[in-house]
C-alpha cells in the first residue's frame, strides 16, 4: 500500500482521499510513478484563483482554459466573465473547479502509471 503524502504531500482535502483511493493497491515504484506524471499535470487551486481574479481586470475566462474548459473560456472572455457574475461566482467555487479538472487527470493517469511500472 502506497503513502500518497510521502509521494504528493501538496494534496489536501477531496483531492487527497481521491488520489488516496486510486493508488491504495499500488506498489512503491507505482505510486511514484503515478506522483511524477500526476504533478506535471495537475492544477493547483491557488493558481485557478489567481488566474480567476484576472479576469476583474478584462482578461476573464483564463482559469476556464486552464481546466480545460475551452468553450466556457470563450464565453467568459467574449462576455466580461458573463457579466462579472461568472467569474464572481467562480472565484468562490475555485477549489471545486480544481478538483473537479484534478480528479479528471488523475482518473486518467492511475492506469497508465499502473502499466508504465508492471
Amino acid at each position: 500500500m502506497a503513502n500518497v503524502l510521502l509521494h504528493l504531500p501538496e494534496l489536501q482535502g477531496m483531492e487527497l482521499n481521491h488520489v488516496q483511493m486510486l493508488i491504495k493497491d499500488f506498489s512503491d515504484k507505482q505510486a511514484q510513478t503515478f506522483a511524477m506524471i500526476y504533478r506535471t499535470r495537475r492544477r493547483d487551486p491557488q493558481m485557478i484563483l489567481l488566474t480567476c481574479l484576472v479576469g476583474f481586470l478584462g482578461f476573464a475566462g483564463i482559469h476556464r482554459f486552464l481546466v480545460n474548459q475551452i468553450g466556457m473560456g470563450i464565453l467568459y472572455f467574449f462576455t466580461a466573465g458573463l457579466c462579472l457574475i461568472g467569474t464572481i461566482v467562480d472565484a468562490v467555487n475555485y477549489q471545486s473547479l480544481a478538483f473537479e479538472y484534478n480528479r479528471q487527470i488523475a482518473s486518467e493517469v492511475a492506469p497508465l502509471a499502473k502499466s508504465i511500472t508492471e
